[in-house]
This record gives structure tokens, C-alpha cells and sequence, in this order.
């Protein structure tokens, strides 16, 4: 799917990153100074933050495709922390503060790593925190993430929250025309238009009633100034398209599932989310009615009230 709906490679492959890497590490380092914290996959190096005891179960929390950690707000972990849980957020490889495989070898699919390359990428942030099992929650992308971790690695996740995604099969979870298309479309080259194609994308695929263009703008904003890669959100994309189907392995899953998705996601049809709570043995499926491909501050309380009552129960 993703090289038929992609404009090229080659557009991808020639896109410079605007804030180089040696700049985004200068910046991180002025800010956290020697002890930025970091886990590290082979040549990989992850940052993360924490938040809360960690002699409370931790809860990993996963983004999706060009998503900072910063995007789970700190408001949102306290919550969370509030909720009896200790919270770790990272940076998944080529965004924000972790390694950009800018001059990464390309497969044959265009792809430069998997979604199970990413899965053990958080593995080793677990590692680093001092987390022996947690539960992992993640987002479009960040839910195929924590799905390849119950697959994968069983040993490190109490339970596993996936949300507004789906299995890799074609035929579930498709995106609408106009959705796929703003995904798909020119990559930002500049700060406004990296603000003005965010904006458009929340127009697109956003929670409609909690529409909030000062908020997304802001958002927007934040994130372009931590960190901005257009090429690196290339290659986690393509990382998705070539990771295929890996609905033949949920049935075999034992660990505690959750699914959530909103019935208004246009990027990711909520037949995603059914399918994947469909395929796993016991899974738990919450619809919430009126949620796009977001997570606006109006629903942070119902994802926090949704996920402590299922991760305690499983504990």
C-alpha cells in the first residue's frame, strides 16, 4: 500500500533534512546537558523522559508515524501518573531527539528498517529505565509498534493498548481518499508550511468536535522546533509498508489486550481497530463515538479512566 500511494521514493529519498541532526542534538544537549537520557538498539540511540515512581507499573507509552514524545503533553502523563502509574515516553528512531538514519541503506521496498525494529527499540528503552514488563499503549503507528511487541517480545508487556490502528492487512483500516491523500502529499519545507500541513491534517482527520486550530497550530509549532525531519517520517512510513501482514500471528497473542478507536477516523478506518480486538484471543474493544486520528485534551480523561481500569485489572 504504501509504495502505490506514495508519490516516489525518489521524493522522499531527496528530501534534506532542514534541522540537521548535529543541530537537534546541540539543542538537546543545551537543554538536558550531559545527562540527556537514552537507551540504545544496536546503532540506534532512543531518548526518553519519565514521569512518576517507578515503583508504580510502568506504562510505556508509544507514537505514531512522525509523532514526538512531546506529543503525549505533560499535562496528559501526569494524569496518567495520577492514575497509580509510572510513565515513559520516547522518541521513536528518526524523530525528535533520537538517531535519524539519514544515510541508512534502502531494501528492496524502499524500507530501512520494520515495525519489529521498532518494537525492539523499545525493548531497550524498557532496558534502560530499569523496566523489567510494563504495559504499552500505542497510537496508529506506536499500536502496530506494541502489537509486534506482544508478538515478539511477551516476556516485556503485562498488557498491551492499541489504539486507532490496525493489523497491516489491506483490506481493514483503510484511510479515506481525502485522508490518504493529505497523508501522502508535498512534505513540508519550512517552518509555516510545516504548521499549515499539520493544520490541514487535523482539519482532515481530527476529533470534529474538539476542532482547535490555536491548539494544532501551537502543537505544530512545538514540534518543529524540537525536531523536524520530513525525510525521517518517510522512512518510518515506508518501515510500515514493508512490515506487511501480521494478522497471522495475533491469534497466538496471550497478553491482556485493549483496543480503542474513535468511530470519525479517516485515516485509519475504525474496521482496523475491530479487526485487531477480532484477531486476539480475549481482547477488549472500546468504540468512542465522535474521536478522529487525535487525542484532543477533552478525551484525555476518558483514555486515562479507560486504560488504569483495564492495565490494574490485569496486574
Amino acid at each position: 500500500m504504501v509504495s502505490d500511494t506514495i508519490r516516489s521514493l525518489d521524493t522522499i529519498r531527496s528530501l534534506d533534512t532542514i534541522r540537521s541532526l548535529d543541530t537537534i542534538r546541540s539543542l538537546a544537549l543545551s537543554r538536558y546537558g550531559s545527562s540527556m537520557p537514552n537507551a540504545t538498539n544496536g546503532d540506534c540511540t532512543l531518548y526518553y523522559e519519565t514521569f512518576g515512581s517507578p515503583d508504580d507499573p510502568t506504562l510505556l507509552m508509544v507514537n505514531g508515524l512522525g509523532s514526538q514524545c512531546i506529543n503525549y503533553a505533560v499535562e496528559w502523563c501526569e494524569q496518567v501518573v495520577d492514575a497509580g502509574f509510572h510513565v515513559v515516553r520516547f522518541d521513536n528512531r528518526d524523530v525528535g531527539l533520537s538517531t535519524h538514519f539519514t544515510d541508512a541503506t534502502l531494501d528492496e521496498q524502499g524500507a530501512a528498517y520494520r515495525l519489529r525494529d521498532m518494537a525492539a527499540d523499545a525493548v531497550a528503552v524498557l532496558d534502560a529505565a530499569g523496566v523489567d514488563r510494563a504495559h504499552a499503549m500505542g497510537l496508529s503507528m506506536g499500536g502496530m509498534i506494541v502489537q509486534q511487541l506482544a508478538i515478539h517480545h511477551p516476556d516485556r508487556v503485562m498488557s498491551i493498548v492499541s489504539v486507532m490502528s490496525r493489523t497491516g492487512e489491506r483490506e481493514y483500516g483503510q484511510s479515506t481518499p481525502e485522508a490518504l491523500a493529505q497523508l501522502t502529499g508535498a512534505p513540508a519545507t519550512d517552518r509555516e508550511s510545516a504548521v499549515e500541513r499539520h493544520i490541514a491534517g487535523q482539519r482532515t482527520w481530527g476529533s470534529p468536535a474538539f476542532a482547535d486550530e490555536l491548539r494544532w497550530r501551537h502543537d505544530a509549532e512545538r514540534a518543529y522546533d524540537r525536531a523536524f525531519d520530513p525525510a525521517g517520517v518517510g522512512r518510518q512510513y515506508f518501515a510500515v509498508g514493508a512490515s506487511g501482514s501480521w494478522a497471522d500471528d495475533l491469534p497466538g497473542v496471550t497478553t491482556p489486550t485493549l483496543v480503542m478507536h474513535g468511530t470519525a477516523d479517516t485515516l485509519i478506518d475504525i474496521s482496523g481497530g475491530r479487526r485487531t480486538a477480532e484477531l486476539i484471543p480475549g481482547a477488549t474493544f472500546v468504540e468512542i463515538d465522535g474521536m478522529g486520528h487525535d487525542y484532543p485534551p477533552e478525551l484525555w480523561g476518558r483514555w486515562v479512566d479507560e486504560v488504569s481500569a483495564f492495565c490494574h485489572a490485569v496486574e
